[in-house]
C-alpha cells in the first residue's frame, strides 16, 4: 500500500505529520492545484481516479470524508468545502482571520 506523507506547519513553525492514501493525495492535489473552483462528483472522478474507471459518484463522498478525517489531525479540515448540490472546493478563505 502507498502512503504518502506530508509535513505541515502550523503558525508556530512545528511541522505535523499528514499521512494519505494514494487517492486521499491525488485528490488533495487536485483541489489544491484548482482551489477556489467547485468540482462536481463527475468532474472529480473523471480527473483524479481518469475518464476510463467505472465506479460510482459517492465514492468520491468516501474519499472526501477520509481526507477530512486526515486533515483535522493538523486542524485543517475546514480547507474543503462541500457545496450543496454541486460537489466540492478547496478554499482558504475560512481558514484567514481577520484581525
Amino acid at each position: 500500500m502507498f502512503i504518502s506523507t506530508l509535513y505541515t506547519a502550523n503558525n508556530q513553525s512545528k511541522l505535523s505529520v499528514l499521512t494519505l492514501g494514494p487517492t486521499e493525495f491525488r485528490l488533495l492535489h487536485f483541489l489544491m492545484a484548482h482551489k477556489e473552483r467547485v468540482h462536481t462528483r463527475a468532474q472529480l472522478l473523471d480527473r483524479v481516479w481518469g475518464d476510463h474507471v467505472f465506479i460510482e459518484d459517492r465514492t468520491v463522498d468516501v474519499h472526501i470524508r477520509r481526507l477530512r478525517k486526515a486533515l483535522e489531525k493538523v486542524d485543517k479540515d475546514g480547507l474543503v468545502h462541500t457545496v450543496r448540490g454541486t460537489g466540492y472546493r478547496f478554499s482558504v478563505e475560512s481558514e484567514v482571520s481577520v484581525e
